[in-house]
């Protein structure tokens, strides 16, 4: 699912309730049909991966940064998602490779590699809800093609990885700057001043030639 809108339309507020930064006033929110009131904070946002605009990352090595996704994953495992993340042939380019500090804020990183190191440390942890908001919105543009590319090999990878019918279907929500990168969404949900204006698909939300249609001519 993705979630468009102009600034201050409320959908950062919706990744913010769903971790629990704060409660809603009114109505519930729920997960599986639980409310997320009752469940244990710690526990609740162990099953989300979370990419945000801003990466943080510590001064630490790359490998400690993943690590935080899962600090019991194996060394292979920090390779494969940093495969994934689109970030490993970099690493190793590193002369202390997977070592390598990054230094305060992650300040010995440029941008795109700082959001990928950040997408590996949400692979590793293989979270049951991957939040990604406007992960790329900070990046020049082929930053942004290569950080968008990691965005959607980590998606495609989560979808195959439930595709088991024994398995709870993995749930990606986009909050998007670039409405370009989210026009294969299963729903588009777009924000008007803190409500749902408009939901469906690319196609359908092309035909109401309504918000979204005016948002996407905006970027053309």
């Amino acid at each position: 699912m993705a979630l468009v809108g102009e600034s201050g339309s409320g959908k950062s507020t919706i990744v913010q309730l769903l971790q629990r930064f704060y409660d809603p006033k009114k109505g519930v929110i729920t997960i599986g049909g639980i409310d997320i009131a009752s469940m244990n904070v710690q526990y609740l946002r162990q099953q989300m991966g979370f990419v945000q605009q801003e990466p943080v990352l510590f001064s630490n090595s790359i490998r400690e940064n993943i690590l935080l996704g899962r600090p019991t994953a194996t060394q292979a495992e920090v390779v494969i998602a940093a495969q994934q993340a689109n970030i490993h042939d970099f690493i190793i380019s590193l002369p202390e490779g997977y070592d390598t500090l990054c230094g305060s804020k992650g300040k010995s990183l440029s941008g795109g590699q700082k959001q990928r190191v950040s997408i590996a440390r949400a692979i590793i942890r293989d979270p049951k809800i991957l939040l990604l908001d406007e992960a790329t919105s900070a990046l020049d543009s082929e930053s942004e093609k290569i950080v968008q590319a990691a965005l959607d090999r980590m998606i495609a990878v989560h979808k195959e990885s439930t595709e088991d019918q024994h398995k709870t279907a993995a749930t990606t929500i986009v909050i998007a700057h670039r409405l370009s990168t989210i026009q294969n969404a299963d729903t588009i949900v777009v924000m008007d001043r803190g409500t749902i204006a408009e939901m469906g698909n690319h196609s359908q939300l092309m035909r109401k030639n309504g918000i979204y249609t005016r948002l996407c001519q905006m970027q053309k």
